[in-house]
């Protein structure tokens, strides 16, 4: 996916994700996080707060809350095209007495994504049909010769 990812830090694990992929500006989208331990297993529970920078400036938070199981999903908007910076911060984490934080780039599109997307993906038909043109008539032939 895209717009998903993670990091170990401190014997944990966040990873985060994004719904849709690629989120649109204006557009609520969900932002998906997971936390677990240095063993792949999930956290019983967690204090996480995330913070949103754009352009190296802080434009969002996500004040620090109390999470039961490893998981938290929430709803966001993205109001600005381009590539963010989510910082999440764990708090209270069982062998570490410091905050920790997680650095994540998350990447948000305008409706003319989709249009490089359509683009892009065109062009992989149109050379898959070409390169299909040029070698089944050359596979019939050998095939039909034997």
């Amino acid at each position: 996916m895209f717009n998903s990812a993670e990091e170990f830090l401190g014997g944990y694990r966040v990873q985060v994700a994004t719904l849709p992929e690629f989120p649109q500006i204006g557009e609520k989208s969900q932002i998906l996080f997971r936390v677990g331990d240095s063993e792949f297993n999930e956290v019983d529970q967690f204090t996480m707060g995330v913070r949103f920078f754009y352009n190296d400036q802080q434009i969002d938070a996500i004040n620090p809350e109390l999470h039961k199981g490893g998981h938290y999903e929430t709803d966001y908007v993205w109001k600005n095209s381009g590539n963010h910076i989510v910082k999440v911060d764990l708090y209270d984490m069982d062998g570490s007495p410091e905050i920790l934080t997680y650095t994540f780039n998350m990447g948000t599109q305008n409706p003319f994504g989709y249009i490089f997307i359509m683009a892009i993906t065109f062009g992989a038909i149109t050379l898959g049909v070409v390169i299909a043109y040029i070698y089944i008539p050359k596979k019939i032939r050998l095939k039909s010769k034997l």
